[in-house]
């Protein structure tokens, strides 16, 4: 359901030769209650900065929220590297204390080489690949092949 969610953000981008097209759906859990719900969406460059769409879900989240157990679905593996220079979404997430990471394909190497699995799962997040939507999050990113 979250994965589908995010693919749908994936789809809000506006394709350009130099980027993935990627969307992510950041989901905080409640033990106590055994309920879920959705804290923020995000889309590559929804928000202005060269913004990928983990960066843009995560800067949309009100201040005041603490996010516990939380989740991020993300339709293409965190990037470990920004050849702007900017922070990668990978620290991003191990800022945040997300503790699970849900993606449905690996970054392909088109512009940097990325291992922001590895660097999670170092770091103690737990990294999910859920294959159901793999070729629908891969065919946003054919104008790129």
């Amino acid at each position: 359901m979250y994965m589908r969610m995010a693919l749908e953000e994936a789809k809000k981008c506006s394709p350009v030769k130099s980027a993935y097209n990627v969307g992510a759906v950041i989901v905080q859990y409640d033990k106590d209650t055994g309920t879920e719900r959705v804290v923020s969406v995000g889309h590559s460059r929804e928000l202005p900065g060269n913004t990928h769409a983990e960066e843009c879900a995560l800067k949309k989240i009100p201040e005041s929220t603490v996010l516990g157990d939380t989740a991020i679905f993300t339709t293409m593996e965190p990037c470990s590297v920004r050849v702007s220079g900017l922070k990668s979404c990978t620290d991003r997430i191990l800022e945040s204390g997300i503790k699970r990471v849900y993606y449905a394909v690996k970054e392909p190497p088109h512009f940097v080489t990325c291992n922001g699995i590895e660097i999670l799962e170092k770091n103690g997040v737990s990294v999910h690949h859920l294959f159901e939507l793999s070729k629908e999050c891969s065919l946003l990113n054919s104008h790129l092949d």
